[in-house]
């Protein structure tokens, strides 16, 4: 039985695509196996095999199953966004050690194909200017700020695929993400390290109140919002395509603007007998989002991306109800 063996599979995402995968996958021809850096007994409970591994670590790789492993979901990563204090050196270890091991890993078990989560934040410095990122940009990134380092990291990895790929006929499959919209129970980031509560949970805890919610800058500024359900169906597809290699925009190519996402996030979370008002704070600075063209993963991997806004936030809402991570993501 073909083996895919997800690393990253504690985090908000990978648990998540890991949720998605064991639906998605025939059982009688695919075994899942989650790994994560973290100790727990979580997955044992739902009768999901898991493995605890430190990816920086070179001999933690021994537990995990050596024979027909078919695919590795690589989505383990240091970002800057869970970093409480700007510590250069954990991205050497996360996200350069860690992919030697992690290709080191593929090549002990001939693993046929490698899937890399890579970030949005190459790309950066083309800025907002409406027109979708295509994937195939040339980097362009400040070498500046808090997310230097984890840039550059994640491009280091990318050369070391690059390697594996051509030397060994490693097949690579390269995923650039932007935010992935999915409920965390821990509603907090580190910018700069300062603790802030997220935007989008300051909205919805403001909307479920019917209090107003201040829209910042231009109500028509857009951005691509990808569920991380699109998101998992993209890597999915990528496991299954007879293809030697890809590399794709996350997204679903899909313009939001603030104006729908507030109202989108009132509709939603509101009373429907006292619903939040919006106020225009044009004054106010907004941005951080992007635009991603999404045709060649349409294209290679057949991806249809199912969630609009509404459906986005009607799936948040849910899983807030659920709360089905808790054990997982709640910190205090």
């Amino acid at each position: 039985m073909k083996k895919i063996v997800i690393f990253g599979a504690t985090g908000n995402v990978g648990s998540y695509v890991l949720k998605y995968a064991l639906e998605y996958f025939d059982s009688s021809e695919y075994e899942i196996v989650a790994s994560g850096r973290r100790k727990t007994d979580f997955f044992k409970k739902k009768g999901i095999k898991y493995y605890p591994v430190d990816i920086s670590k070179e001999a933690d790789f021994d537990v995990l199953p050596q024979n027909d492993v078919f695919a590795v979901v690589y989505l383990a990563a240091q970002i800057p966004s869970y970093m409480e204090v700007y510590q250069p050196q954990a991205y050497i270890q996360s996200n350069i050690v860690g992919a030697f091991n992690v290709l080191e890993y593929c090549r002990k078990t001939h693993a046929d194909r490698v899937l890399f989560s890579t970030t949005v934040f190459d790309l950066a410095l083309y800025g907002n200017t409406g027109i979708p990122l295509k994937s195939d940009l040339p980097f362009k990134f400040d070498y500046k700020g808090d997310h230097a380092l984890y840039v550059i990291s994640k491009n280091t990895a990318l050369e070391l695929i690059e390697h594996y790929h051509q030397e060994y006929g490693l097949k690579k499959f390269i995923f650039r993400f932007p935010t992935i919209y999915s409920y965390n129970p821990y509603h907090y980031y580190f910018p700069n390290g300062v603790k802030t509560l997220r935007p989008v949970y300051y909205m919805i805890d403001r909307a479920k109140k019917g209090a107003p919610i201040e829209l910042w800058g231009d109500p028509h500024y857009s951005k691509d919002m990808v569920h991380v359900y699109d998101c998992a169906q993209m890597l999915c597809k990528a496991v299954e395509v007879n293809r030697n290699e890809g590399l794709y925009n996350v997204g679903t190519g899909i313009p939001v603007t603030l104006q729908e996402q507030i109202e989108t996030i009132i509709r939603v979370f509101s009373p429907d007998n006292a619903p939040s008002k919006i106020i225009y704070r044009p004054e106010k600075k907004a941005g951080g989002g992007f635009l991603m063209n999404i045709e060649n993963a349409k294209e290679e991997l057949g991806y249809r991306p199912q969630y609009d806004c509404m459906r986005l936030f009607l799936d948040f809402k849910l899983e807030m109800e659920i709360n089905r991570f808790e054990e997982l993501h709640k910190k205090e």
